[in-house]
């Protein structure tokens, strides 16, 4: 505790001096381009993996990067995107999973979470990435499974996304983008899915704006 309040110390004395202008302005209002949902994983940092600013990203954390589908669950989810699409209207959608997730790894591994029933019940929302991984995957690896659980996840959650009737609506008026990232921890890469060639590929590569496709395509394990 005492590594945070030093840290809001040098936080006033040092970044907010030199950002209070920007701050000024968002205390009237907040414009974010973006809603960037991660994992809760605190080795993952948005804004610095972006190098945005503050008010540049509305972002939304939990345990896997999960968005329960419409009428599945009464939690916050729905009522976040619904604003930052809705209230805000974000631009991008972005869905970014990463190495090494806990949650996947839990997912694949049922009994890894006998202690954690409330972590189990909310991984029931990636159901559909698990019987994936199961149909589809059988003769991978440990780690090759995990990396692809990963990466079929992210676009279930992309799948799980649309069906929200505030996101569907925005699709349809054609001004809303979706994006599915997953993120390298120990190299610092990101990854983008690229619907056409229906592959993670290196962000640099990726077609911005991506054309939408209502089949969604296997991932290749680019990570």
């Amino acid at each position: 505790m005492q590594k945070l309040i030093q840290g809001i110390h040098q936080f006033q004395q040092k970044n907010f001096r030199s950002l209070q202008q920007l701050f000024e302005e968002l205390a009237q209002r907040q414009t974010p381009d973006t809603l960037f949902i991660t994992c809760s994983d605190s080795r993952i940092d948005p804004n610095l993996l972006t190098r945005s600013q503050p008010g540049d990203l509305f972002i939304l954390r939990n345990a896997g990067n999960i968005v329960p589908p419409h009428g599945a669950a009464n939690g916050g989810e729905a009522a976040t995107i619904e604003f930052a699409v809705a209230g805000l209207g974000v631009k991008d959608i972005i869905i970014c999973g990463h190495s090494h997730c806990g949650a996947m790894k839990g997912l694949l591994n049922p009994s890894m979470l006998n202690s954690l029933p409330e972590t189990a019940a909310w991984l029931q929302h990636a159901e559909t990435t698990r019987r994936i991984m199961r149909e589809n995957y059988p003769d991978l690896d440990a780690e090759k499974q995990l990396t692809a659980t990963i990466e079929e996840n992210v676009l279930v959650q992309l799948e799980n996304l649309r069906t929200l009737p505030a996101v569907a609506s925005r699709l349809v008026k054609g001004d809303l983008k979706l994006h599915g990232w997953v993120y390298k921890i120990e190299t610092g890469e990101v990854f983008a899915y690229d619907v056409d060639c229906g592959q993670f590929v290196p962000v640099a590569e990726y077609q911005y704006p991506p054309s939408e496709a209502a089949v969604r395509r296997r991932t290749t394990g680019a990570i």
